[in-house]
């Protein structure tokens, strides 16, 4: 049960960042005044969107905290790199972000860091 935790974080965490970033990205451009940029911000908050992405943040942190009653934080946290993975790898497939020489060697070093650790 401790590695569905664990799978929970990290499936919250991913959808939370890319629902966030896909919301944005329709919104377009932050304001220049600072006044703007606040309420453009506030009114986002209540973007049926974007409040999914709060929900998953915090049940991320439940799920997170449902982990920390299985394993020791040491042995747990590595597995939250895999967070940046399936980040990396979604955001070239959704978004059409590049790829480039050092974000391979980058996404190699976590991938290996993880199998390390584990």
């Amino acid at each position: 049960m401790g590695y569905f935790y664990i799978a929970g974080t990290i499936l919250f965490t991913v959808y939370g960042q890319l629902i966030i970033k896909w919301t944005m990205d329709r919104q377009g451009e932050l304001p220049d005044g600072l006044f703007d940029k606040f309420m453009f911000l506030f009114q986002l908050v209540w973007n049926p969107w974007i409040l999914s992405g709060f929900i998953a943040a915090f049940l991320a942190a439940l799920s997170w905290m449902a982990a920390m009653t299985k394993f020791d934080i040491s042995y747990a946290y590595p597995f939250m790199s895999l967070s940046f993975v399936l980040v990396f790898i979604l955001s070239v497939l959704l978004f059409g972000e590049p790829v480039s020489t050092q974000k391979m060697i980058g996404f190699a070093f976590v991938v290996i860091g993880i199998l390390i650790m584990r």
